[in-house]
């Protein structure tokens, strides 16, 4: 692909797939979401090593972005609806900062995917464990002795994941994955704007009186400038050959993604009682048959699709001339039409009663844009953007500036078009 049409095709992917997570939420939802930004990077990228561990890639990236589904930003949200500079701007701010630690750690993981070698292989155990120890330091030493309260009364777990964020960062530099630790900033960078100001844009939204779904704009400005911080990050860069795969390492992280993943969705998220709660809605009489139909039918996708997953993975995944083509976009858009299937069901979209949903036909527009890319491209080679210098300390600390400074002139738009929105919360 042409450079700009293959970081559109990420950041398209994850935006999508961002939005599609809002009506799932938490770590379960997040994961899908990452998973999809792994396979449209290394569908673009077409690199046959890469595709080769597919699956694994895919998966690190999955539990990469699902981290950051423990964190809580819905009163962080309400302060952006006020008049006030002070809370729109921390409300703004604070959402940048909640952002960059979900892009952080998943572009941190998928990049030391990428960056692993035959002869440097990352010490997994060593890094989970001491990204758990720097998320439990950092929660006790801001929240429970500090008491620096982002989101009170909520969860302050994003104190912990900034904690995993710097045991995250401190391993990758100090053993040399710089690459990895680039693509974790740039993907960082991208999710800390695109949260602040997709919040912006909701309350714009709101303010003019126009009835859509704007928490869903907010989810896809996430996904699409973290997708794009992400792409630009892994795709601008030489990579050394990734390590052999493993046959062990591909299956089971197929069946995590293809049918573990799925699952926790649907026993977290598709619930009887989230379905009886709509037949009542609905007026549905036989609100349990209506609950159970929607259930059989999520298992039944499940089923469906992991079982053209299967064939594909069976057949292509081992003949290296078949990895860039057909194998990777397939499974790629295999996945992004599983988690669409998932959506529908979930928000009723064929169920006779329920009011047309203009965001559910917009995730068919983005598809379709993201197939015609790839069906224009599909027989060019990659062209790779390499970069060669180095980010100095001066080039991040002015990419931050920037990005604050532009939530800036946003929050001072925002307190001027409005009286104060319904939901407003007050910091100070």
């Amino acid at each position: 692909m042409k450079n700009k049409t293959a970081l559109l095709f990420v950041a398209l992917a994850l935006g999508l797939a961002w939005a599609i997570r809002g009506h799932f939420g938490h770590e379960h939802g997040a994961a899908w979401s990452g998973a999809i930004a792994g396979l449209a990077v290394i569908t673009v990228a077409k690199r046959r090593d890469w595709a080769s561990r597919l699956t694994v890639l895919a998966t690190l990236a999955g539990i990469g972005w699902g981290v950051g589904g423990m964190m809580s930003y819905g009163v962080i949200v309400g302060y952006g609806r006020g008049v006030e500079f002070g809370n729109v701007f921390y409300g703004l701010s604070m959402l940048g900062i909640v952002g960059a630690l979900y892009g952080f750690i998943g572009g941190g993981l998928f990049g030391l995917g990428l960056e692993s070698t035959r002869d440097r292989k990352p010490q997994w155990a060593s890094l989970l464990t001491e990204m758990i120890c720097g998320g439990l330091l950092a929660w006790w030493v801001i929240i429970a002795k500090f008491e620096w309260k982002m989101t009170p009364p909520r969860s302050e777990l994003w104190a912990a994941c900034f904690g995993a964020s710097a045991a995250l960062a401190w391993f990758l530099h100090r053993n040399g994955y710089e690459k990895a630790l680039r693509v974790a900033g740039y993907a960082a960078l991208g999710t800390g704007f695109g949260f602040g100001f997709g919040n912006f844009l909701q309350t714009v939204g709101t303010a003019a009186g126009i009835d859509f779904n704007w928490w869903n704009v907010m989810e896809f400005t996430l996904g699409f400038f973290g997708g794009l911080g992400m792409a630009y990050g892994v795709l601008s860069r030489e990579w050394p050959k990734s390590v052999a795969p493993s046959k062990t390492a591909n299956w089971m992280a197929f069946a995590f993604l293809l049918l573990g993943l799925p699952l926790i969705n649907v026993l977290q998220a598709m619930t009887v009682e989230k379905f009886l709660q709509a037949a009542e809605r609905l007026e549905i009489e036989n609100g349990l048959a209506f609950a159970d139909l929607q259930i059989n039918i999520t298992y039944l996708v499940t089923a469906l699709f992991f079982g053209a997953a299967l064939f594909v993975h069976s057949r292509y995944s081992n003949k290296p001339d078949k990895l860039i083509a057909p194998y990777s976009p397939i499974v790629f858009f295999l996945y992004v039409l599983f988690y669409l299937a998932f959506s529908h069901i979930i928000k009723l979209v064929f169920v006779s009663g329920q009011p047309f949903q203009l965001n559910q036909a917009l995730y068919w527009v983005v598809v379709i844009a993201l197939f015609l890319m790839w069906f224009s491209n599909r027989r060019n080679k990659n062209q790779p953007f390499v970069v060669t210098s180095p980010e100095s300390r001066l080039r991040w600390l002015f990419l931050v500036g920037l990005v604050l400074s532009i939530l800036a002139i946003c929050t001072s738009i925002s307190i001027t078009i409005h009286q104060g929105l319904p939901g407003y919360h007050q910091r100070f």
